[in-house]
């Protein structure tokens, strides 16, 4: 392959992933929310998250990063389906998405992503306990800031996305989270004279 085709496989994958910005988290619609945070801004705060668990529980930052921003790259193809639709479809498996996505990237460039994605959904490293953790975490504080824009239909998101958390450190800001307020950082902790 020439160095132009490898560029232009590459290029492929990043506009698609684009789609991303566009795309909306549908599952939000179940709880009344309108107009739902796209899944790029999810995966987004997700890597954010996984970054600060990973340096909380002793992981890799930039893996555990690397895994949360590609953990739903496959849902250009099979959209972001809802919970409750799982149960009456079957989706082939995201390493296989993935594969597709990136068959024409340059091959470093596809290994490192079909490595990323089959690391984090088999759930067996820490870096991909720490990413699984950051994205259940990342949906229960959308929960939380959804209830404090007045979503009133939030707590089954809450409760599962609790639940399903693995490590001390998410437990620990699961609770920051749920004890908090949204908008507490645009109160400054101390005042400086100017």
């Amino acid at each position: 392959m020439t160095e132009d085709h490898d560029a232009a496989g590459a290029m492929t994958f990043i506009f698609e992933a684009g789609v991303l910005k566009r795309a909306a988290r549908t599952g939000w619609w179940f709880a009344g929310v309108k107009h739902p945070e796209s899944i790029a801004e999810h995966s987004f705060r997700t890597a954010l998250i996984g970054m600060m668990l990973a340096a909380m529980e002793g992981a890799n930052p930039a893996r555990v990063s690397m895994l949360c921003v590609l953990h739903d790259t496959q849902e250009t193809r099979i959209t972001d389906i809802p919970h409750i639709a799982k149960r009456y479809l079957t989706a082939v498996p995201n390493t296989a998405v993935t594969a597709d996505q990136v068959a024409d990237c340059p091959p470093a460039v596809a290994d490192a992503i079909t490595g990323a994605v089959a690391e984090y959904e088999a759930g067996e490293t820490l870096e991909a306990v720490v990413a699984r953790d950051a994205d259940k975490l990342e949906c229960l504080i959308q929960a939380v800031e959804y209830r404090h824009q007045g979503v009133d239909n939030v707590q089954r998101w809450i409760d599962s996305s609790r639940a399903a958390l693995k490590t001390a450190s998410a437990h620990r800001l699961a609770d920051a989270a749920l004890d908090g307020q949204p908008l507490a950082w645009l109160t400054p902790r101390r005042q400086t004279e100017l």
